[in-house]
């Protein structure tokens, strides 16, 4: 397998290494090249294109692991377990932690659930967890803010708020009242409790600053995890929390 690596990779230098030379070549006047002849010469290879993409790509993903740490840094953790703007559950003196910012109506947030959930079942006493909303609106729309909102109130109800929240997780469509008003009843909670903490101005004001606070970071997308310390954006499984927690 390395030897292969080690092939593709050389290929993908000596392709980049090629257009490099070209575009060289032709801003010196040594090769009679302008911007649409260029684009006909990577139209006509389009290997060299992928592999100026792929390698854009890699360059944009390491600026923003480092434009995230750097955030990481001058904002401290400890903004990310602030009770006012996320559910905090589990020892304050724990060694691990897991941060999780996410959008009910995510389906890569759905895809994690499983893990989460199961992770959580067995870490709950010995790790220390913030979940923090962050609903996309333009992409799920008003029911991914309906979600969290209703999540936000029903914090006030703390002893049946896991159960509740991967309940929303775990839906399947767009979540609407009916949905959070049944999960709800069926995790144990006052649903006229929660009715009326939902029209509060405080759930408003709370779920601006947990998004206020995504973008600080460098949020981009959803789920977005905090294990440890570090951001690791995307979807994850047990095999990934299991290696990622011990790191």
């Amino acid at each position: 397998m390395r030897p292969f690596v080690m092939t593709l990779a050389g290929a993908i230098g000596g392709a980049l290494l090629a257009v490099a030379i070209i575009l060289t070549m032709a801003q010196h006047g040594l090769l009679p090249i302008n911007d649409r002849q260029m684009q006909t010469y990577l139209m006509q290879h389009p290997d060299l294109a992928m592999a100026m993409m792929g390698q854009a790509q890699v360059q944009d993903e390491q600026k923003q692991k480092t434009a995230q740490a750097a955030a990481m840094k001058e904002i401290g953790q400890a903004a990310l377990f602030n009770p006012a703007l996320a559910f905090v559950t589990g020892p304050a003196d724990a060694k691990t932690s897991l941060v999780e910012f996410y959008d009910y109506d995510c389906p890569y947030c759905r895809a994690s659930l499983p893990a989460v959930k199961k992770f959580y079942q067995a870490h709950k006493n010995d790790t220390r967890f913030s979940f923090i909303e962050f609903p996309i609106k333009d992409l799920h729309g008003e029911s991914a803010v309906l979600a969290a909102k209703a999540s936000l109130a029903a914090r006030r109800q703390p002893a049946h708020y896991m159960d509740f929240h991967f309940a929303l997780l775990g839906q399947e469509g767009s979540v609407t009242q009916d949905m959070i008003y049944a999960e709800a009843a069926r995790a144990g909670m006052d649903v006229n409790k929660l009715k009326a903490d939902m029209a509060d101005p405080g759930i408003e004001k709370a779920l601006t600053s947990s998004i206020a606070l995504a973008h600080r970071l460098g949020v981009d997308g959803t789920p977005t995890f905090v294990l440890n310390g570090k951001m690791r954006p995307g979807a994850v499984d047990d095999d990934t929390l299991a290696s990622e927690m011990k790191s």
